[in-house]
C-alpha cells in the first residue's frame, strides 16, 4: 500500500498517525517500542527515525511504501 507524504521526510511516529495506523502519538510510541514496526526490513525502536520517499514501513505484517507528493 502506498502512503504519500507532502514533505521531504516525516518522523516515524508522525508517519504512523498520517497513515491512520494509530490515532495518537502515545499509541505510536507503544507500537514502536514493542518492536512491531520495521523500516526497510529492520526493526525500528526510535520514534524520531526520519522516513523518506522510497522507504518501506511494515506494521504487523502489512507493508507501506512511502511516496513523495511529486511522484
Amino acid at each position: 500500500m502506498d502512503v504519500i507524504i507532502k514533505t521531504d521526510w516525516i518522523k516515524l511516529d508522525s508517519f504512523l498517525k498520517w497513515a491512520n495506523l494509530v490515532s495518537t502519538g502515545g499509541q505510536a510510541k507503544v507500537l514502536i517500542q514493542e518492536g512491531k514496526v520495521r523500516v526497510n526490513g529492520e526493526v525500528e525502536t526510535k520514534r524520531s527515525r526520519k522516513i523518506y520517499p522510497g522507504d518501506e514501513v511494515e506494521v504487523e505484517g502489512i507493508k507501506y511504501t512511502v511516496k513523495g507528493g511529486s511522484e
